[in-house]
């Protein structure tokens, strides 16, 4: 456990050297992908890697549904690992793409899972993940002078350092998780006029078994802090059947729009996340929706 909270210093402690420029907030979170919500929890808060036994192997695509030239997309990749009796460690990778900028976050992460009772049906989670962010702008989608100074300036400027903390509970079903993304970025210093980005993300849910057919509902509401506009609500609720091999969900987001989406497991190793979300109300007249697929592949199960 000690070993593993070290590696994370030196990676903090290396990233701090060669990034000057520390914590500028990204929109991540405003607009979250929709496995997050039941199929990969660990993409919104650091507590939940490795919350299970085994690895698990997490990959998802968003794209909005209008093929345009330059439409936001963004792909996702996690893995977290039960590396030991009560430590949890990840690997996260982000990237979003808008027109010519891209985005790209990588992070390590630990956790802690922390036993209440004997029997370990009550759980607090804690976790920590450190990494870095660039930005990039393509020169060859340009439509002008590529050799402009101030694309190569921007280029090369340096990369952005920040950490995520999160929190959970967890007992019987239910589920009460708090994180803190982006934490350097909203201390920082000249970041206090800065809008439309994630402040905070709290959620609570509660995993109520049904019977064979119809396994389980899970109702969830979510409470996301967005800096400078009105924080937004999620509320809805998971259906898994057929003893977690298939699972239907959506959730009604205040920001007057919705997700919908559906997954499918097979033998409990290989799971596929197809989900849905409406345009919010201030912008569908504009953009359309956006499509998600996620691929998740469960191993070491029981190790």
């Amino acid at each position: 456990m000690k070993k593993v909270f070290y590696i994370l210093l030196l990676l903090a402690g290396s990233q701090s050297v060669k990034a000057q420029q520390w914590g500028n907030a990204t929109t991540a979170q405003i607009d979250p992908l929709g496995t997050q919500y039941f199929s990969n929890q660990y993409l919104g808060n650091p507590a939940f890697a490795g919350i299970d036994t085994g690895l698990h192997i997490n990959a998802a695509v968003k794209r909005q549904a209008k093929n345009d030239p330059g439409v936001p997309t963004t792909m996702a990749f996690t893995a977290d690992y039960a590396a030991g009796k009560r430590v949890g460690v990840g690997l996260y990778v982000y990237n979003d793409k808008a027109g010519l900028l891209s985005n790209t976050r990588v992070a390590a992460t630990y956790a802690y899972h922390l036993p209440l009772s004997y029997s370990g049906t009550h759980q607090l989670h804690f976790g920590l993940s450190v990494g870095f962010r660039t930005e990039f702008l393509d020169r060859k989608g340009l439509n002008g002078d590529g050799s402009d100074p101030s694309i190569g300036r921007f280029n090369s400027r340096d990369n952005y350092f920040d950490a995520d903390f999160g929190v959970a509970y967890t007992s019987n079903g239910l589920n009460v998780q708090a994180a803190f993304p982006q934490l350097v970025g909203y201390f920082k210093s000249g970041n206090e006029n800065m809008v439309n980005s994630s402040t905070f993300n709290t959620a609570v849910s509660y995993k109520i078994p049904v019977g064979a057919e119809l396994t389980s509902i899970e109702p969830k509401v979510v409470f996301r802090g967005v800096r400078g506009f009105d924080n937004i609500v999620d509320m809805g609720a998971n259906l898994v059947f057929l003893d977690n091999v298939a699972n239907v969900f959506g959730m009604y987001h205040t920001s007057k729009n919705f997700t919908v989406g559906a997954g499918f497991n097979v033998a409990h190793t290989v799971g596929v996340v197809c989900a849905y979300t409406t345009q919010t109300a201030g912008l569908s007249n504009y953009l359309s929706g956006n499509f998600t697929i996620g691929l998740k592949v469960d191993l070491l199960h029981g190790k």
